[in-house]
């Protein structure tokens, strides 16, 4: 069986378990805090990042949530998740990469590093001001997400593609740490319920960082 390396609110190793999950691909979860350095987590993955997928009957290593679902798609014919003409393909690696880059650096890398990391690794309080300007930028991206799927059926077009499952690993961890105001963006708000509601995304509205507690309506469907 696959093991995941990952921790609770990695939001890439959430993007590999939702692909694993619609797809029916068993595996075991690994705890792993990457700044923490582990010699033997550096061994397997020198950029000291998770997630990191593991197959040790195999002794296969994957690292990096790009080339580990790129992966499980070349081996997995069900539920593909980068499917369709050349030109979609292309559309849903663009959003995935928007989701990645350009959401991670701007929402949901300050909120974990102001509400998680320095809760539990340097002993601080967060920063205001870096806090305010995520939820402003976490607004307009939310905006640009409404415009999406008031045009498509799904982020990237008539099926569910990777750049839905990116768009929800970063979403969950943003409105985990408290950075989401979902008020006037129903669009964005009726596609992220219908997601939470599918069988491989419970089982992560279930976890819990220790000493963060997100809000009351996090793991509500219907919020």
């Amino acid at each position: 069986m696959w093991q995941l390396l990952q921790f609770p609110l990695c939001p890439f190793s959430r993007k590999v378990r939702l692909q694993m999950g619609e797809k029916g691909i068993a595996y075991s979860l690994v705890r792993e805090n990457p700044w923490e350095h582990r010699d033997d987590f550096l061994y397997m993955n020198p950029a000291a990042r998770t997630p990191v997928l593991i197959d040790p009957a195999r002794n296969l290593t994957l690292c990096d949530s790009v080339a580990i679902g790129e992966y499980i798609e070349e081996v997995s014919d069900t539920a593909p998740m980068i499917s369709g003409s050349a030109a979609y393909r292309a559309e849903i690696r663009r959003l995935t990469a928007w989701f990645d880059q350009q959401f991670y650096g701007d929402v949901t890398a300050p909120l974990l590093h102001e509400r998680m990391k320095k809760r539990l690794v340097h002993r601080q309080p967060p920063d205001s001001t870096v806090l305010r300007e995520a939820m402003r930028l976490a607004n307009g991206h939310l905006d640009y997400i409404d415009y999406l799927i008031d045009h498509r059926a799904w982020m990237a077009g008539p099926t569910m593609s990777m750049a839905d499952l990116a768009a929800a690993a970063q979403i969950s961890v943003a409105d985990y740490l408290g950075g989401i105001d979902w008020s006037g963006h129903e669009q964005t708000k009726s596609w992220y319920a219908m997601f939470k509601s599918r069988p491989s995304f419970r089982p992560l509205l279930s976890e819990r960082m220790e000493a963060i507690t997100p809000p009351p309506y996090y793991e509500q469907v219907d919020f």
